[in-house]
């Protein structure tokens, strides 16, 4: 099974929901991208379709934007 992809920048809206997402689907079940840390992943989370951080890229390749921590111009800085 593919695992879905957590995409966030590290505020603490993204790390609250970084924990709930883990206890909710399993750490196993979702790759962790910190786009703060992993700048060269942002292009690919803009391919995915992500707007703002946190949000979850599902296995299907829906993208479910949680809550509102940074736009992602933001995160490209």
């Amino acid at each position: 099974m593919k695992k879905s992809i957590f995409y966030h920048a590290g505020c603490p809206v993204c790390l609250s929901a970084e924990q709930d997402i883990i206890e909710l689907i399993g750490q196993s079940n979702v790759e962790i991208v910190h786009l703060g840390e992993e700048k060269t992943k942002i292009d690919e989370a803009v391919k995915a379709g992500i707007k703002s951080v946190p949000a979850l890229v599902t296995p299907n390749g829906n993208v479910l934007h949680i809550n509102f921590g940074a736009s992602i111009a933001d995160v490209k800085g």
